[in-house]
């Protein structure tokens, strides 16, 4: 750990990343302690004010205080992605390893699946399975966790075919252990660091796509704080209350661009061949 915490500090953008992830983080935890208002509190009479000292990033169309809105939302958007992710990692990553692993038949009708899946755009995908659900937050995230399994299932599987292989899997085969001892023991061990780096960068588009599904409608619901459905709800005035688009806008655009630049971090810190070059 030490010696990736060196490597991993000496990539400047990884830390800058890293320092706005830890941000939005705290935001988002102490938001009910740290925020100056209810996040659905209306004061109609300022209506769509712009910044003042009492409001920093001024009021929405109901007269709700932005900055509030905006704490809180942090939660309800990395809740959102890590659902999304998690999704992903529970199903893919099993599937990977069995596929890569096993081989075969098994592994033909796994990667045939994750094939057609992959057929449809990740994003249509997931609006169609929030048509069959219904639209809310939760159900956004799902939808996108399950666009996501493919993509884990084929890395998992590559990383894997490259695991068998090795000397010390062939070893544990010839004394005898059994499969899924050598699976848990001896491959997952070898290609968590590829997982980890592909699971850094999916937040980050996870955030963008449940964001982008909000926007359409198709996301979290009215009043809740999100940042897509602030987006949303911004559209209608952009030219009179700029900073209801600003805002949520610059929000996402930070932590997608944190988790990108930690992804890089991490990748530039475990993967091999980089620190051999």
């Amino acid at each position: 750990m030490r010696e990736f915490w060196r490597r991993f500090s000496a990539d400047r953008g990884a830390l800058v990343g890293l320092a706005i992830v830890t941000v939005i983080v705290l935001v988002a935890l102490l938001a009910p302690l740290i925020a100056p208002y209810d996040p659905t509190a209306q004061a109609l009479e300022l209506r769509r004010a712009g910044p003042s000292s009492a409001h920093p990033f001024g009021m929405d169309e109901l007269g709700r205080d932005i900055l509030s809105r905006l704490m809180y939302g942090a939660g309800n958007t990395l809740t959102a992605g890590l659902l999304t992710v998690s999704i992903g990692i529970v199903i893919g990553v099993p599937l990977g390893l069995i596929a890569g692993y096993y081989g075969g038949l098994l592994e033909a009708i796994t990667m045939r699946a994750m094939d057609a899946m992959l057929a449809f755009p990740a994003f249509i995908l997931a609006i169609v399975i929030v048509a069959v659900l219904e639209p809310s937050l939760q159900n956004a995230a799902i939808a996108i966790g399950i666009s996501q399994i493919p993509s884990f299932t084929r890395l998992v599987r590559a990383s894997t075919l490259a695991a068998r292989h090795q000397d010390y899997v062939l070893g544990a085969v010839s004394v005898g252990s059994r499969s899924r001892r050598i699976i848990a023991r001896h491959v997952l061990p070898n290609v968590l660091p590829p997982i980890v780096v592909f699971t850094t960068i999916s937040l980050a588009s996870s955030i963008l796509s449940v964001a982008g599904l909000s926007f359409l409608g198709l996301g979290a619901q009215p009043p809740a704080s999100e940042w897509g459905l602030m987006l949303r709800s911004g559209r209608e005035y952009i030219r009179e209350a700029p900073q209801m688009t600003i805002v949520p806008g610059v929000a996402i655009m930070l932590v997608v661009l944190a988790f990108n630049l930690v992804g890089d971090g991490l990748r530039d810190s475990l993967d091999a061949r980089l620190r051999r070059s």
